[in-house]
């Protein structure tokens, strides 16, 4: 008997039912995605806020199962599975992993501007209604927080959010700066006042209360760490073998840079070093990033790689100020929504107040063959190109809000390794030393998120692994191993990359004839799915000739 019609009332209502709810959790997300219709929402954050929002989950939940077990179509019986990982995602984050009653970040990480200020989608006017609403909301939102947060709390937790909460008076000033551009200064100027007092009010009491009474535990323990790992990427993987294939994959990236620097016959440490005295001076480090993607851009074109959806439209811009002590470059791009296609891929410049030593390390760490290996991640054909496949992609709804990390980075981590499979850069040895040094890092995060949370590592083991085998400084191997604490998703770069390869190596020849592009534009016209459905979705792509 065929299966029903991939489109049915029943299930188009339900869909937009799921979506609509956990947008209500998750408007921050929705705007991301290009919904300004969600503008200026933020979030109800108080426990019966989230109780309510959780028995409706559990209820929509209750609906997708019965959907799937009907006659639905093989395609839409994946939506009705995106659609059951959409709502058991955040309801993980709120009953499992518990965020809200322990990791003050939750409530300090929803007060973003960054969307209204950095894309040009909507007269000034309207972006600034956004920022004005969103900032009325601060005060509420924080104590909400403050009743909610039962500790003691993990130091790491309180420590970041400390930093992270510290920024937010400057990210609230370039709201205000942005707003004089209209006349409407003013507007902003009314609201940010009370919004930073409640900031600080609520820094004031982690520091005063919550710090001093701080525990070192944090970890999610193994069954929690298994589950995350299912409701993020629908993966079933025992972790002990996950970890396995990242602990291959470092043993990979290791001996290759050995075998380079004995080619080479150099230390291991002089390759990067060779790297590092290459690089712009400070007043070229955007220009030098546009001239990265002008030229990634073409090699895409050139080896025919995969297909570069047309309009194109990316602007190099310097990092502003207040996303600054967390970035050294990143990639706003469209949502799938948005009417337009332009990005912003973002270079976080030498600061005029560091010293001579300071911003020439900097300018080290940013030298030309890394700044184009971060290129290839960010725009071509990383992020960017992958944003705007996911915008021309003909898909559901479920499949155009569905963003999964692993795929998502996993696809900008994979494309550094093609890039270089493609010969990208002169000379190779360099341009490969730069790709495995970032591979490196990523391979050594998910060792760690693994360490950290099911095999009771230490934040010093964790960054003496990162000094060990990414060969980082002392104080980027802590903050690395400090990230682990609160976002053991960090693992999402290597899993994601090796879900890619290990698809390719199995489908490459039997599935696509060989051809890379025709592989790597079915991939894309996926949209972002859990890498748990690759397998599946591919075993349903074009056949071979």
């Amino acid at each position: 008997m065929s299966p029903a019609p991939s489109t049915t009332p029943e299930m188009d209502a339900l869909e937009r039912e799921v979506v609509d709810h956990v947008f209500v959790l998750q408007p921050g997300y929705a705007v991301a995605l290009g919904l300004h219709q969600y503008d200026g929402i933020v979030p109800d954050l108080a426990s019966t806020a989230t109780l309510h929002w959780a028995a409706q989950a559990d209820r929509l939940l209750a609906r997708i199962e019965g959907a799937a077990a009907g006659r639905l179509s093989p395609d839409r019986k994946i939506d009705a599975f995106l659609l059951r990982l959409l709502l058991e995602s955040p309801l993980f984050d709120v009953r499992e992993s518990r965020d809200l009653d322990r990791n003050p970040m939750s409530y300090v990480g929803s007060v973003s501007l960054t969307s209204y200020l950095v894309r040009d989608y909507a007269p000034l006017a309207d972006r600034v209604r956004a920022i004005v609403k969103t900032l009325e909301s601060v005060p509420q939102l924080l104590d909400d927080g403050r009743r909610r947060l039962t500790g003691p709390l993990p130091r790491p937790f309180v420590e970041l959010a400390l930093a992270i909460g510290g920024g937010l008076p400057s990210h609230f000033g370039e709201a205000e700066t942005f707003a004089a551009r209209g006349g409407l200064a003013k507007d902003v100027h009314a609201v940010r006042l009370p919004a930073e007092a409640a900031v600080e009010r609520f820094l004031a009491w982690l520091r005063e209360e919550e710090l001093p009474r701080a525990v070192p535990e944090f970890a999610l323990g193994a069954e929690r760490f298994r589950r995350l790992l299912f409701v993020r990427e629908g993966i079933e993987t025992p972790v002990e073998d996950v970890r396995r294939a990242g602990a291959d994959d470092l043993a990979r990236n290791q001996a290759r840079l050995n075998e380079i620097a004995r080619e080479e016959k150099v230390a291991v440490a002089e390759l990067f070093h060779r790297l590092a005295l290459d690089h712009p001076a400070a007043a070229d480090v955007v220009s030098t990033a546009h001239s990265f993607v002008e030229e990634t851009r073409a090699f895409v074109r050139d080896k025919d790689l995969v297909t570069i959806p047309e309009p194109v439209a990316v602007r190099v811009e310097e990092t502003p100020e207040w996303g600054r002590a967390l970035s050294t470059a990143s990639m706003n791009s469209p949502g799938p929504f948005d009417t337009g296609p332009e990005g912003v891929y973002y270079v976080t410049p030498v600061d005029s107040k560091w010293t001579l030593v300071q911003q020439e390390e900097w300018l080290r760490s940013l030298n030309r063959t890394m700044l184009r290996n971060i290129t290839v991640h960010e725009v071509f054909p990383g992020h960017y190109l992958q944003f705007l496949h996911l915008r021309s992609a003909r898909g559901s709804l479920a499949r155009k809000v569905y963003l999964s990390p692993s795929f998502v980075e996993g696809w900008a981590h994979y494309t550094e390794q093609l890039a270089i499979e493609a010969g990208l850069g002169t000379p190779r040895h360099d341009a490969e030393v730069a790709q495995i040094h970032d591979a490196l890092l990523r391979d050594c995060r998910l060792l760690s998120s693994i360490g950290l949370h099911t095999q009771g590592w230490s934040l010093e083991k964790s960054t003496e692994l990162f000094q060990r085998e990414a060969h980082f400084e002392r104080l980027p191997a802590e903050r690395e191993a400090i990230r682990g604490t609160f976002n053991p998703e960090y693992f999402c770069y290597t899993l994601g990359k090796l879900a890619i390869l290990d698809a390719r190596n199995q489908m490459l020849a039997s599935r696509f004839g060989g051809d890379l592009k025709k592989f790597h534009d079915t991939l894309l016209g996926f949209g972002s799915p859990p890498i748990g459905l690759l397998p599946t979705l591919l075993a349903s792509g074009p056949a071979s000739g």
